[in-house]
């Protein structure tokens, strides 16, 4: 029992200093949680607060790491130079009959305050359905002949070259 002890004591204190800040913060915010009345009697162990902020912690950098990369793919899209129809909302108050044609409309500055905000994009193939959804809006509502088609063509074939494993 004694040993045992011992090396319980030497563990909590090496634990201590060499932990990351991160953890250590875990741990406090843990400790305060398990001093809110009823955490204890809910049956909550300070080992189960710590998995699950632990959980929300890795679902964060899930998250942002999601949010990075898509906005990195929005950004290469924008920066191609036949996406220059595709960079702001179609002006409804000049094209009056766009919203009778094209129901759902989108638009390089929508889908990237989509992604800032953060919670709309799901996975890189949701984001790639969007910039689709503006091709086909583009192509249904142009002439073939159009400027504005010829940049949706070329659209379209840079997003296969930019999401190939979603061909």
């Amino acid at each position: 029992t004694h040993t045992h002890n011992n090396n319980n004591n030497n563990h909590a204190h090496h634990n201590t200093p060499s932990s990351s800040s991160s953890s250590l913060r875990g741990n406090e915010a843990a400790t305060r949680a398990m001093a809110i009345p009823g955490i204890m009697e809910a049956g909550w162990a300070l080992t189960d607060l710590l998995a699950s902020t632990k959980a929300a912690k890795d679902s964060d950098r899930k998250k942002n790491h999601l949010k990075s990369e898509l906005l990195a793919l929005v950004r290469k899209t924008e920066d191609q130079q036949f996406t220059w129809p595709f960079r702001e909302p179609v002006d409804t108050g000049e094209v009056k009959d766009y919203l009778e044609i094209i129901k759902d409309p989108i638009d390089l500055s929508t889908i990237e305050k989509r992604i800032e905000k953060g919670d709309w994009y799901k996975s890189r193939q949701m984001l790639y359905v969007d910039l689709l959804r503006m091709v086909d809006n583009c192509k249904l509502y142009n002439d073939q002949t159009s400027p504005y088609y010829e940049c949706a063509v070329s659209l379209e074939k840079y997003l296969e070259s930019l999401f190939p494993d979603l061909q």
